[in-house]
């Protein structure tokens, strides 16, 4: 008979007025993977900061091998043998991966590098990670940072694991690796719980699955035995499509003309080399890459907001017909120009929207011109703010709410929301359904469907190779800055897009 090493029993959780978690139960058993389900705002990440001890529940208890414990930091946590991997690393660029591993423990004397590397390295062995433990985290890429994590814990002892988003950032062969290590661990005898919206990954990795809605907990299901729908179904309550119903483009044309682009960072690096592509009116054009790979650089670059050494970006206005040079020029310029260009950056917070002000304040922004009166208009705003928040579900008290107060998830709603809603004829999207719950994703992906109907052009980048195949009319593969690859959408496979993101870029753009 299994071993439940970890049990919930009747945990809540409140905010203020706010019940994030209400009498919730939960069991995980040694040598399973248990995933954990729900949309934004249901829970999931509340419920396992309480386990690992950073928050502390108001009622219920939690049982470790059958005896209650009391968790009250992240180190009673580890005492307890739980650790868990959180989505943002918390890693010091300038140490190597072995000083990562052991920063912060008391080991009563001075740390042996060279012991402590053999016994990292032995952990390396025995679950077929690959790493080297005295590279520098600075010079690492977004898989290794994530495996130095999970090596964290392990070497910690930790024999629960509790994973937030693992493959959010990885590439379908990273993902795949990782599958690997996961299922090495849990034969090893470990409990290992992954909290994720992608639910291909669930039904391939996961033995079972455990489901919130609204705080609540809803049921746990063998995931042999289940499927896609009944898992939505149990996550927001009713039945929902998961087809993304993709249109031929409709009479498409050119409306943004990137040749030769070239961009520097401060540091002197090339993180955009000689791109060339065109985007078109009526079309979804995907852009697939590692992250890092100059995605964010791209549009940014498209959007006034980085510097372009070399080339040009043009602008075919569908209404005068006349072709305006988009480089060089500001965003307001460009707003002056009469060009309709939404962009939804990669840093919501940090670029999209302003923490601290409402969401009716934060659809002003767009709007807003200087000079006009010291009076400032809210109804239209607010009715988009209300529109906004009704359509997309956003969980809010009000449209009076400040953004900083929002959980991830619906302050990308707020953002996207408020970039569709200016009907522009070029939006650029960068990952507009990161850490969005499987309703609120499909809601965005028809969202840019309708603006495609509408004759806009969509350039989407996206992580999921599943949406990204089932979604662009044209997918174009970014790898160090250059362009790889640009695929047809309806017979592009995930293996072929997964092949050209880590393909060398000595190999030289595809034509």
């Amino acid at each position: 008979m299994a071993t439940a090493s970890i049990e919930l029993k009747d945990i809540s959780k409140r905010f203020g007025r706010i019940l994030a978690n209400d009498k919730v139960c939960l069991t995980a058993y040694s040598g399973e993977i248990l995933a954990l389900l729900g949309e934004n705002g249901s829970g999931k990440t509340t419920l396992m900061n309480m386990i690992s001890g950073i928050y502390y529940p108001d009622e219920g208890q939690i049982l470790i091998n059958g005896e209650e414990a009391v968790i009250r930091s992240p180190k009673e946590a580890f005492d307890y043998g739980i650790g868990m991997i959180h989505q943002h690393f918390k890693l010091v660029d300038i140490f190597s991966a072995a000083e990562n591993i052991v920063l912060g423990l008391n080991e009563h004397r001075r740390y042996n590098l060279k012991e402590i590397k053999a016994r990292v390295s032995e952990i390396i062995e025995k679950y077929g990670f690959e790493l080297d433990p005295s590279k520098k985290i600075y010079d690492m890429s977004v898989s290794e940072k994530q495996t130095v994590e999970i090596i964290k814990v392990l070497y910690r002892g930790a024999d629960i694991l509790i994973l937030d988003e693992p493959t959010a950032v990885l590439t379908l062969q990273e993902i795949q690796k990782l599958f690997e290590i996961l299922r090495r661990m849990r034969d090893d005898g470990k409990t290992i719980i992954i909290i994720t919206h992608k639910l291909q990954e669930v039904l391939e990795l996961s033995d079972r699955v455990t489901v919130l809605r609204k705080g609540r907990y809803i049921g746990t299901v063998d995931t042999a035995s289940t499927s896609e729908s009944e898992l939505t179904e149990m996550m927001v309550g009713k039945k929902i499509s998961l087809n993304i119903t993709r249109t031929e483009p409709n009479n498409p044309t050119d409306r943004l003309t990137v040749s030769g682009l070239e961009c520097i960072d401060r540091d002197g690096r090339k993180v955009i080399d000689g791109v060339s592509f065109t985007a078109r009116s009526g079309e979804i054009l995907g852009i697939a890459g590692i992250a890092g790979s100059g995605q964010r650089e791209l549009l940014e670059a498209i959007a006034g907001l980085q510097h372009i050494q070399n080339g040009s970006v043009v602008y075919h206005d569908p209404k005068t017909g006349i072709d305006e040079e988009l480089r060089g020029k500001s965003p307001i310029q460009i707003r002056e120009l009469g060009v309709r260009l939404s962009f939804v950056p990669e840093d919501r917070l940090g670029m999209g929207l302003v923490g601290n002000m409402d969401i009716i304040d934060n659809m002003m922004l767009r709007s807003y011109k200087r000079g006009r009166s010291m009076f400032v208009e809210r109804k239209g705003p607010k009715d988009l703010a209300n529109t906004i928040i009704e359509q997309l579900e956003v969980v809010t008290p009000s449209a009076e709410t400040p953004v900083r107060k929002l959980s991830g998830g619906n302050v990308q709603k707020v953002l996207v929301g408020r970039e569709i809603s200016a009907s522009p004829t070029v939006l650029m999207a960068a990952y507009p359904v990161r850490g969005l719950d499987i309703n609120s994703s499909y809601a965005i992906y028809n969202l840019l469907n309708d603006q495609k109907k509408n004759g806009a052009s969509v350039i989407f980048v996206g992580e999921d190779l599943d949406v990204l195949v089932e979604l662009c009319d044209r997918i174009m593969v970014i790898g160090s800055g250059r362009i790889m690859g640009i695929l047809d959408g309806r017979t592009a496979s995930k293996n072929e897009i997964g092949f050209l993101m880590t393909k060398s870029q000595h190999g030289g753009p595809a034509e």
